[in-house]
């Protein structure tokens, strides 16, 4: 302000000096006209440089400064460092926004940004797939015109946000379960934000038929159990009465310490995340092995044929790998009637891969059982596999074996010929002897 003043002062000392100049000199008009242009020359210059200035600012180029002098030049100096700042920072701030937008679209869950009217402001990709909505037509659009839920209607009605909500038959198949839950903040606005717990949703019910399971299983015999123990010792039964009860009570006894080892065998599997050692396994002496227990299981009723590559064997664990083989083989036993065959094979194929198969020759399985085979307790036939004494916990033990081994578990069937299971092992775990 001092300057400005200072400078005035300076002009208004000029232009008096040369009214008296002039008028002295040259006459009263010519003195007069002295002052005007001392005055005048000034405020022409700050009039072309305040029309320079505001073709500056509407170009809104802040590197081409007009050429300028004086106090102008510092004036524009200051203010292409200030627009240079103030660029700099309009810029930060949009690379922030774009990494707090990129970073909504990573997440795995869905976000939709509303309003203090509840309508859309953003959300990402994720919150599209699962509510059917486009950001860019429905943008502004009340966010409960796109939901139709009736129970997220009245969820959002009723503004009590403390609960999260869940809505079932969501996503472009309507096969997914959402839990959603709306959170406030500024300004009267929400986030609603949604996570697909559909495979949670799958845990727990798997959770609770597998206890359903069990409890049915064990149950059988128990009631069994129970029967004969108050039949024996209510009832004078002669020895051969008593003998047979007892017999029939070992039989679901075993049948019992069968499901339990198969039980505390899944768990272990389960439970162990460690990937087996590479261990060479001797696999002709494991076919002579199982060889040997499947004719002892089948007593002579069926004609079972073994091929055995004598050039490789396998990498793994040989306790679990023969638990697997012996599954499977036993399976075809049980199942496949008198007098057929059965056929195990212990291959490597040109690709290196390790292929142990087991064909039987039994009635088959209609295709819509084969995806669930390796499901616990799943059974096509329960009194049937009851007869037999499985657990309905042989496959899955198969299939967990196998994924420990980077294997597959292939299974082929069709009614009325028979069937084959492949276990399928990459050839890292193949080795030639």
């Amino acid at each position: 302000m001092f300057n400005i003043l200072l400078r005035f002062i300076v002009l208004l000392s000029l232009a008096v000096l040369g009214y008296m100049l002039g008028n002295q000199y040259l006459g009263s008009p010519a003195g007069l006209i002295t002052a005007l242009i001392t005055l005048g020359l000034p405020l022409v210059n700050s009039y072309v440089n305040l029309a320079k200035l505001q073709k500056y600012i509407i170009a809104g180029n802040s590197e081409n400064i007009p050429s300028v002098s004086g106090k102008w030049e510092d004036i524009f100096f200051r203010l292409q460092r200030l627009a240079r700042g103030m660029r700099q920072k309009v810029r930060q701030i949009e690379v922030q926004h774009e990494r707090f937008i990129q970073a909504l679209q990573a997440s795995p869950n869905g976000i939709v940004m509303l309003d203090d009217r509840d309508q859309i402001e953003w959300c990402n990709a994720i919150a599209e797939s699962y509510f059917g909505i486009n950001y860019k037509r429905d943008v502004l659009q009340k966010i409960n015109y796109l939901i139709r839920k009736p129970e997220f209607v009245t969820y959002l009605m009723q503004r009590n946000f403390n609960e999260p909500l869940l809505l079932e038959q969501m996503g472009p198949a309507a096969n997914l379960t959402l839990m959603l839950q709306v959170f406030p903040f500024a300004e009267n606005r929400s986030l609603l934000f949604s996570q697909d717990i559909t495979d949670l949703r799958k845990t727990e019910a798997m959770r609770r038929d597998f206890v359903a399971n069990v409890s049915h299983e064990m149950r059988t015999p128990l009631t069994v159990m129970t029967g004969f123990l108050e039949t024996v010792l209510t009832l004078d039964l002669d020895p051969d009465q008593r003998t047979r009860y007892l017999k029939m009570m070992q039989i679901q006894a075993q049948r019992m310490q069968s499901l339990v080892e198969d039980l505390l065998t899944l768990a272990n599997l389960e439970a162990n995340i460690l990937v087996p050692l590479m261990q060479p396994i001797d696999m002709p002496s494991v076919v002579a092995l199982l060889k040997h227990d499947a004719e002892a299981l089948s007593h002579g009723d069926h004609q079972i044929e073994f091929a055995v590559d004598q050039e490789h064997d396998i990498l793994g664990n040989q306790k679990e790998l023969l638990s697997a083989f012996s599954n499977l083989l036993s399976n075809a036993v049980h199942y496949t009637p008198q007098g057929r065959k059965i056929y195990v094979a212990w291959q490597v194929d040109k690709n290196l891969q390790g292929n142990f198969s087991v064909r039987d020759t039994g009635n088959g399985i209609a295709s819509e059982h084969l995806p669930r085979l390796t499901e616990r307790f799943y059974r096509i036939d329960r009194s049937r596999s009851r007869e037999t004494g499985g657990t309905g916990l042989g496959l899955a033990i198969v299939k967990h074996i196998a994924n420990r081994h980077q294997a597959r578990l292939q299974i082929e069937s069709t009614l009325g010929k028979g069937s084959t299971f492949l276990l399928q092992f990459p050839s890292e775990r193949v080795v030639a002897i």
